[in-house]
């Protein structure tokens, strides 16, 4: 079996961690078409990956520019052609637009796509977002198969009318993380931070979905406590300036065992998320986390149980974040409750037996339009 993924970029983040891990799976002929990573982006493959092999297609990248796009599209055609793949596996919008009319102007059969996440709402204008939603449900009627991260991002697609409810499987993210054994001293010591006193992490790209301003305003309203953000992106220059003195910037980093382990807690502020991979390689290293209630943040996070899932608003995240940090017996309990769920429930061996399974039952029963022209 030959699969084909195409994705936008290979930036930091949940998209490229599941990419990682399927390019990995023993017994399937595995291929990836990426895009290049923007400005104030990390490349996760040369930070975690460097050794993973792709095939890099300019202007595959989340920028729209018509030319660069039909040249794009033009390169995808033509390796769907060479390496005539039994399988179409695109991921990430741009991406997702673009492979799958590759795939069905070269007319190969199987197509998937995986929304880890999505775009109905915190990234553009309502007339802008229509369009997206329109584009999406024209594609899914040449799609045969719709990954979704988690529920809440499958029930919000289905409720803009993307897709039908028989072509979506619901897929979580499978993570691994290299944890150290040197504790959280040694990891506080390696990021230079006091090896005493409360420390929370923030792991995001720094745009305006994301929301960083109420991390600083949360940051703001605990003075005593350290913040460590682990990102950069365009609203950097910005929050850096409104930043308190309690907020540390370590950029993007290859040993987030170490951020995660320095910390007390993660916090995360998004209104738009798709199943939150910093949350769960935070729960590997026993640490829980204050999140906003959006997308399929609350299947990371049982509320009350692995850590704390509060409302979009400020006051409701300085509340919980403070409740977790004066208590440190209910803090630790929810640390490892939350490890032991990221390890039943979001194993990367989990993940990839899924879309093995997923692929094997689109071989064994094909759609009906299933044919190749090339």
């Amino acid at each position: 079996m030959r699969v084909l993924h195409i994705i936008g970029r290979m930036n930091v983040g949940g998209p490229a961690a599941i990419l990682t891990a399927l390019l990995d799976m023993a017994d399937i002929d595995v291929h990836a078409l990426v895009g290049g990573v923007g400005l104030g982006e990390a490349d996760y493959l040369e930070l975690r990956a460097p050794t993973t092999a792709v095939i890099r297609v300019p202007g595959l990248g989340p920028a729209v520019r018509p030319a660069d796009d039909a040249r794009a599209l033009g390169q995808i055609v033509g390796q769907i052609r060479r390496l005539r793949p039994d399988i179409v596996h695109t991921h990430t919008a741009k991406a997702g637009v673009l492979g799958r009319v590759a795939a069905t102007l070269t007319g190969v059969g199987a197509r998937v796509h995986t929304f880890h996440g999505h775009l109905l709402h915190g990234y553009f204008s309502p007339a802008v977002t229509r369009s997206i939603v329109l584009a999406e449900q024209g594609l899914a009627t040449v799609t045969d198969r719709l990954v979704a991260v988690g529920e809440g991002v499958r029930d919000e697609l289905l409720a803009a009318r993307v897709g039908r409810p028989g072509q979506y499987v619901v897929i979580a993210p499978g993570v691994s993380m290299d944890i150290p054994g040197t504790g959280r001293s040694a990891a506080r010591a390696a990021l230079e931070l006091a090896p005493d006193g409360p420390v929370v992490a923030y792991v995001a790209r720094l745009t305006k979905v994301k929301r960083p301003d109420r991390m600083i305003a949360v940051a703001r309203a605990l003075p005593d406590t350290t913040f460590v953000v682990a990102g950069e992106g365009p609203l950097e220059a910005e929050v850096r300036q409104e930043a308190p003195p309690n907020v540390r910037f370590l950029g993007w980093r290859a040993d987030m065992e170490n951020v995660y382990s320095s910390a007390d807690l993660i916090l995360l502020t998004s209104d738009n998320e798709g199943m939150p991979v910093t949350l769960i390689e935070a729960a590997l290293c026993g640490v829980p986390a204050v999140a906003t209630a959006v997308g399929s943040t609350g299947e990371v996070v049982v509320d009350g149980v692995t850590g704390r899932t509060v409302a979009p608003e400020v006051t409701a995240l300085v509340d919980a974040v403070r409740g977790l940090l004066a208590d440190g017996d209910r803090r630790r309990a929810m640390g490892e409750a939350a490890r032991r769920r990221a390890e039943e429930a979001f194993g990367v061996e989990r993940m990839t037996t899924r879309h093995r399974e997923l692929y094997e039952s689109l071989m064994a029963d094909p759609p009906p339009r299933l044919r190749r022209r090339f």
